[in-house]
């Protein structure tokens, strides 16, 4: 059946929301005033990455009402795993500093989510700001070439974007959450993985909306080079020892020949010994639903980790 925002939303118990932030303090005050307009009113916990730009000192003064975790250090997607800890709501949203949920999409991502507890993740639709349109990825999300159960209310995911995605908060703390390793960029994938080994499933929803409006303050050298490393490391980590090859072969020919790529395989390789430590293929039922990823990831003009 399909779900649909409520035109009326009254304040909503069982959803609280996650935002990281770093070095982007007008972002994140603009991010957090939408946030706390909402007509569900969820507790709110920013977690600071080590910005020293004055972000937490202002989200306190404007929004006494936020809980804020203010970090030494930037501990990258990990912020999300202390922010979940400091709530006890069965949901947790999670959103960067340039993404805010729309109103009544938090009291409709949890009615989904209580009418389905295998469900573990669910991921929202993007709107690009100020254009309104969707975000390229979008497409890719709705044609989801992952077969899932019939029960499940939208197509079925083999990852998510964490910035526009509502979590079980105990499945996520089961599956240990994001890893300390990956740090930032792609590190969705690792987690979603181990979600679905464990049976639980994740689906996009069309439904539910979350805003985007990209910040300019980004280090794309810095994310590109990441997110190539830790699309190798999740490859060596979780992919059967031929589909690996594969994987990485591709990424090894389709991959820019520059300096960032060439620093990205060194930071890999300098992990192997972590991650045939760490190496634990997933199951061949979960393998065998998510092997149709790998042509679409080839093809995808939308996002590329590299």
């Amino acid at each position: 059946m399909p779900y649909r925002v409520a035109p009326l939303v009254m304040a909503d118990t069982r959803t609280g929301v996650v935002i990281i932030t770093h070095q982007r303090r007008d972002e994140a005050l603009g991010a957090i005033g939408r946030l706390v307009a909402l007509p569900e009113q969820p507790p709110i916990v920013v977690v600071d990455n080590g910005s020293t730009d004055g972000t937490a000192d202002a989200v306190r003064e404007k929004f006494p009402q936020v809980e804020v975790l203010a970090l030494k250090h930037n501990a990258g997607a990990v912020g999300r795993n202390l922010g979940v800890g400091r709530l006890t709501t069965p949901y947790v949203a999670f959103c960067d500093d340039d993404t805010w949920w729309e109103s009544g999409s938090l009291t409709a991502a949890a009615d989904v989510l209580d009418a389905h507890p295998r469900l573990a993740v669910l991921n929202a639709r993007i709107v690009v700001e100020p254009s309104g349109r969707e975000d390229p990825i979008v497409a890719e999300l709705r044609d989801s070439p992952v077969p899932g159960p019939e029960w499940l209310p939208g197509p079925a995911l083999g990852s998510f974007l964490a910035g526009a995605s509502m979590v079980r908060r105990d499945a996520f703390r089961s599956a240990g959450g994001f890893s300390s390793r990956l740090w930032l960029g792609g590190e969705e994938e690792l987690l979603a993985t181990d979600l679905l080994s464990a049976g639980w499933e994740i689906c996009y929803l069309e439904s539910l909306v979350v805003h985007h409006a990209a910040s300019p303050i980004r280090d794309a050298v810095r994310r590109r080079r990441d997110g190539l490393r830790n699309t190798l490391w999740f490859t060596w980590l979780r992919r059967p020892t031929a589909p690996a090859l594969h994987r990485t072969f591709f990424l090894a020919v389709s991959a820019p020949r520059d300096r960032t790529s060439a620093l990205a395989w060194w930071d890999a390789v300098r992990g192997l010994p972590w991650v045939i430590a760490a190496r634990r293929t997933r199951p061949p039922s979960v393998e065998a639903r998510l092997a149709p990823l790998d042509a679409t990831q080839r093809a995808s003009t939308a996002r590329r980790y590299v």
